[in-house]
């Protein structure tokens, strides 16, 4: 299994480095594509999603690998490429803001959908690139080197991850490998605190004052071979998270810290939580792609090539994902306004829970 997630990956790897085309020297951080943003009408969804959202609406939208965006309203699917004004056609997050404007981060870019066309968000020249959250703020990951995207509704802020010794230490040593602070992916908890993964150096929260990692060696069990990276993060009923195995992580605030170094740990307890009881003896959940709570408050967890688990804070279930009786690649989860869940897969599209399967969306 581990091999064809690390070929996966090291795909995905090498495309998220290249870095965007943006512009830093512009004060209007939006600039409005004119070109028509009707799409088009087709019958079904790209093999490969890699983003699932629904908005306010209740309109769903699918982020594809190469495909573009898709739009379903509940009757028909609606195309959108940069043909209609994408900043690129491989989208990797979409979010919304407190207005309903859509969010579509893209590998060239940011794109704002404002009902009628599509928005190229921009760079905005930040006068002290300092930290701030708040808590209308929308996060993106970037693939410029060590930074992160925070934008405030008018201003799409690009901020530099602060150095760690443990990063300084890796790209010493690994000088041509891809960037170490990459973020794979961010989530605000139930405090307004901002986490974000990272390529090889683990996990670090901001909480408007400090940064707190959590090293690469607490948040994989993978140790003599390349990792994953972190890029799904959750928070259960009780407050604990799960970043990337079977663990679970207790965190606590610090009483005094404005250190930023990655070997300070004294905000969280490791606790081995779901062990093995998928009933191996090694796992499938050492490593894994995506995690979400429900409504419920049961954790999903996404295996690449092994299907998805569900796990009730006591035991713990698999559901196999396959065609023709075959395991396929499973990318990203997600719950939706009515608490179902989808899946997004790297070759058969998108799929959704019925209560006992997956089944393949389709119209």
């Amino acid at each position: 299994m581990m091999k064809s997630i690390i070929l996966y990956i090291t795909v995905l790897t090498i495309f998220t480095s290249c870095s965007r085309q943006t512009n830093t020297k512009t004060i209007n951080s939006e600039k409005l594509n004119q070109i028509q943003t009707t799409g088009n009408t087709v019958k079904e969804l790209s093999n490969n999603i890699m983003v699932v959202y629904q908005d306010t609406k209740n309109n769903y939208w699918f982020g594809s690998w190469q495909d573009g965006l898709y739009k379903y309203d509940g009757k028909s699917i609606i195309h959108y490429t940069t043909k209609e004004g994408l900043s690129s056609d491989r989208v990797e997050e979409i979010k919304e803001d407190k207005l309903g404007n859509i969010y579509i981060n893209t590998h060239e870019g940011l794109c704002k959908y404002n009902g009628k066309h599509f928005v190229t968000i921009t760079e905005t020249i930040s006068i002290d690139g300092k930290w701030s959250l708040h808590p209308d703020d929308l996060w993106f990951k970037s693939s410029k080197p060590r930074h992160v995207y925070r934008y405030d509704g008018i201003n799409l802020y690009s901020l530099k991850i602060p150095k760690t010794k443990l990063g300084e230490d890796y790209v010493f040593k690994h000088p041509n490998n891809p960037d170490p602070y990459a973020v794979y992916c961010n989530y605000k908890d139930s405090k307004g605190n901002i986490w974000f993964g990272t390529a090889v150096l683990g996990v670090f929260r901001y909480n408007g004052k400090s940064f707190d990692w959590i090293s690469e060696q607490d948040v994989t069990e993978i140790h003599d071979g390349p990792s994953n990276g972190v890029r799904s993060i959750a928070e259960d009923k009780n407050g604990d998270f799960w970043f990337n195995t079977e663990y679970r992580y207790s965190v606590y605030n610090k009483t005094s810290s404005t250190k930023s170094d990655i070997d300070d740990t004294t905000f969280y307890n490791r606790v081995k939580n779901i062990g093995c009881l998928d009933g191996k003896k090694d796992g499938d959940l050492n490593e894994y792609l995506s995690i979400t709570k429900d409504d419920n408050n049961n954790l999903w967890i996404a295996v690449y090539l092994h299907g998805v688990w569900k796990y009730d804070g006591e035991k713990i279930h698999h559901y196999p994902v396959q065609v023709n009786s075959k395991n396929i690649p499973i990318y990203c989860l997600y719950k939706d306004n009515n608490g179902d869940i989808w899946l997004g897969t790297h070759e058969n599209g998108a799929f959704k829970f019925n209560g006992q399967t997956f089944d393949k969306f389709t119209l």
